[in-house]
């Protein structure tokens, strides 16, 4: 099991430290994300400052960028980090493409990620074998490099891609064309089975792949902590991640799982009227239950292998703030690092039977 952590709180000149610190705890892989600064930059200084840990963007907005710039960008930190970087993908929702980036919103999100990370593979093979371009999508094509333009080829291999999800459509695409499936932070344990996994299965099995062709990062709110004490006060915080996120009528399919698309509604009207701060307070404590499963620390490792068997890597947030605090980060890392799961969800381990058809 690959434990994972995040980077990127505040300006970029913590990056470094942030970094690096997480190296030393033991983690195994580090996530820029992409909210107030940007995630190939954060990635770049993380890379620059660390020496064995797997760096990823978790994620990087595709559509406001043009697929061979960001191949570009990723084709130099594969090889400055000598093998590490996995570029993260995320769709982000029409408003912020619109109106934010303010990039146009052809429709089909899911359709055109998959010719996203199509075009990213074409340029990649571009530049490591020399091959003439000619790819040709609905949405992105590549036809022209020339040698001036071209790097050249990497010891490497090539950067893996994950891709960010909510729906059943990207899910799908991340399981045809994705080397990590990346379940949006806004996920519960029953939405991942109910919907992503059985259509990540459907993409498996458009591409001829197997659950051993990718990586998968648990999925689902969890809340750990040393003491009930301390899930207490996590489960309190989770207000505002959900809150925010499920004011977004794109993710209300969460919800609708649950029976709460009243709630979700509700959210949603009070994000257009600007009372965020008051969003917090209308999620129920039984809600919060809803939402997030949790465990104690020492508790860890048998709750990864009864409830993220399908996973191969996770997030786990500890704090690392004094001598104490790395030492015992360290040895839950540990702990957990033990774990091994089969790689594929309950149900699904075989493909054979899973129908191509389109599920929810």
């Amino acid at each position: 099991m690959k434990i994972g952590s995040g980077f990127g709180g505040g300006w970029l000149t913590n990056v470094a430290e942030q970094a690096r610190r997480a190296e030393e705890a033991g983690y195994d892989f580090s996530s820029a994300p992409e909210t107030q600064h940007d995630s190939i930059l954060a990635a770049t200084i993380a890379i620059a400052n660390t020496e064995k840990m797997e760096v990823q963007t978790s994620v990087t907005i595709a559509f406001p960028r043009s697929p061979t710039v960001l191949a570009m960008e990723a084709w130099d930190l594969q090889h400055l980090s000598k093998g590490r970087f996995t570029l993260g993908l995320g769709s982000q929702v029409k408003g912020h493409n619109q109106n934010r980036f303010s990039v146009d919103w052809p429709g089909a999100p899911a359709t055109r990620m998959k010719e996203y990370v199509q075009m990213l593979h074409a340029v990649w093979r571009s530049f490591q074998t020399g091959e003439k371009p000619d790819f040709v999508g609905r949405f992105y094509h590549f036809t022209l490099m020339t040698p001036n333009f071209n790097p050249g080829p990497i010891e490497f291999k090539r950067p893996k891609v994950g891709v960010a999800l909510v729906g059943d459509a990207m899910a799908r695409v991340a399981g045809e064309v994705a080397d990590v499936v990346m379940p949006h932070g806004f996920m519960t344990d029953k939405y991942m089975r109910e919907v992503v996994l059985p259509n990540v299965a459907i993409g498996l099995k458009r591409s001829g792949r197997t659950w051993k062709d990718i990586e998968i990062a648990g999925g689902g709110f969890t809340v750990f902590g040393e003491t009930e004490s301390d899930i207490e006060q996590g489960l309190n915080r989770l207000r505002q991640p959900i809150s925010f996120y499920g004011s977004t009528r794109s993710y209300h399919e969460v919800f609708e799982v649950h029976g709460l698309k009243d709630l979700g509604m509700q959210l949603h009207e009070m994000s257009l009227q600007g009372r965020w701060g008051e969003m917090r307070e209308v999620i129920p404590e039984d809600v919060l239950r809803v939402f997030a499963q949790t465990s104690t620390y020492d508790k860890l490792p048998e709750f990864i292998a009864n409830n993220r068997e399908y996973a191969s890597r996770v997030g786990v947030a500890l704090p690392t703030e004094t001598p104490e605090q790395r030492e015992r980060a360290r040895h839950i890392l540990k702990e957990v690092q033990k774990v091994q799961t089969p790689g594929a969800p309950r149900g699904l381990e075989d493909l054979s039977g899973v129908s191509t058809k389109v599920q929810k």
